[in-house]
């Protein structure tokens, strides 16, 4: 029988897709000071401001969706038994 392995099973793969991914958010990240910006905000004008407000929000949401969604819609194990 013929061992199925996906693409994230390869170490070298994986090592591969993170330095694209980490030499891609470095590009994006010195494009912001090259593009020039029209801000409506003061902060808007910051270098990076966009990276860590995109950042921040998704720490809160994955923190909002562990302690408080999950209690919420989280059921016993036993609950369909």
């Amino acid at each position: 029988m013929q061992d199925k392995r996906g693409i994230f099973d390869n170490p070298k793969n994986v090592k591969l897709l993170l330095k694209i991914f980490f030499t891609s958010c470095v590009i994006i990240f010195l494009t912001d000071l090259i593009i020039s910006k029209h801000p409506h905000y003061e902060w808007e004008k910051w270098t990076g401001f966009y990276a860590v407000f995109g950042f921040v929000a998704c720490v809160i949401l994955v923190l909002v969706a562990k302690y408080v969604l999950r209690p919420i819609v989280m059921r016993k194990e036993d609950y369909y038994d």
